[in-house]
């Protein structure tokens, strides 16, 4: 009997010994996926922690703000009301204005606004959707001013056939390209991220949404996520800086071919404003996600994301307006008109 009691004793014992550390993993698990699952908001920790300069900060950044907007809105309702500016350089220039005012109207409000409240949180969702728009904007950025090189090189070397190759058709399927593939990879990415767990530490080290500081947030195997985003930033980056290093050496080459100084003159100057807006723009972009970080502290891929989501907008209309007559005069005519309009009320 007492024997048959031993038995059943070390039975239990043996079933509560292999089956309980199966039972206490599997509820872990499913609590710890609970909890991973139960993130809805993100807190963003800003441009400074400094008291001191959120006042400065703020207005200035506001100013940059109304500027970009304004001369934005201007340049795309100029490109597209003016009969004189239905080229394909103002085509491409109305196209850019819109990435412009896209990628700096999804960081810039939210920036501001973050200026006045406590804690700067976002939510889950609006975190993926700033970040999807974000992605889309800045990559049709990068083709379009790789589309604008392109057409210079047309018009320099090729100014006999330049209305034929650059028809409305060829204009339209050079900005259609990168909206379609931008989406595209906008998409790719923030499905990816979002449908991996973050861990409960959701504080991003940034004023906005961005890949790679949601990336450092990733409690799975984010391995491939990281490697893929890497892959595809580094490809948008090289390539499309290459066809705009390759249209600017055809195009050197040339103009130094020209007999003609007035002519020369004139292309230079006809390429200046883009080269000053290509410079700027991957200067920043090659800082903030091509430099190793370990480089570099973390403010400075603050200040680089700064310049490329609000100064360069804000320079852009400025560049093109200040150094082109046609724009000038465009202007000048639309603010005749409203002027009349008014006279006449």
């Amino acid at each position: 009997m007492y024997m048959h009691i031993y038995i059943h004793i070390c039975m239990y014992m043996y079933s509560y010994t292999y089956t309980c550390p199966c039972m206490y993993i599997y509820i872990y698990t499913k609590v710890e996926k609970h909890n991973l699952t139960m993130l809805n908001e993100f807190i963003l920790t800003g441009l400074t922690d400094c008291p001191e300069l959120l006042a400065p900060l703020f207005g200035l950044l506001l100013i940059i703000y109304m500027i970009s907007m304004v001369g934005n809105l201007g340049m795309i309702i100029l490109t597209k009301t003016d009969f004189k500016l239905q080229t394909p350089m103002y085509f491409f220039l109305r196209h850019l204005a819109v990435t412009d005012l896209g990628y700096s109207t999804t960081v810039g409000p939210k920036m501001l606004v973050n200026f006045f409240v406590d804690e700067n949180t976002i939510s889950y969702y609006c975190c993926a959707i700033q970040l999807a728009f974000f992605l889309m904007f800045i990559i049709s950025e990068m083709f379009i001013l790789s589309a604008m090189s392109y057409d210079h090189y047309v018009a320099i070397c090729s100014p006999l056939l330049y209305t034929i190759i650059m028809s409305q058709r060829t204009c339209c399927v050079l900005v259609a390209i990168p909206c379609f593939y931008s989406t595209f990879i906008a998409l790719l990415v923030t499905i990816k991220i979002f449908n991996l767990y973050f861990c409960g530490y959701n504080i991003i080290n940034h004023f906005y949404c961005d890949a790679l500081p949601l990336l450092s947030l990733l409690c799975s195997n984010a391995h491939e996520i990281e490697l893929m985003f890497l892959i595809l930033s580094d490809f948008c980056l090289i390539s499309s800086l290459l066809m705009v290093l390759v249209s600017y050496l055809l195009i050197l080459v040339a103009i130094l071919r020209m007999n003609s100084a007035e002519g020369r003159h004139k292309s230079f100057s006809t390429c200046g404003s883009h080269l000053t807006m290509v410079v700027g723009f991957y200067r920043s972009l090659i800082v903030t996600y091509m430099q190793p970080k370990s480089s570099y502290p973390f403010d400075t891929d603050k200040v680089a994301s700064i310049f490329y989501t609000l100064v360069m907008p804000m320079f852009n209309p400025l560049i093109y307006s200040l150094r082109n007559k046609d724009l000038k005069y465009a202007l000048y005519r639309t603010l005749k008109k409203i002027c009349n309009i008014f006279s006449t009320v």
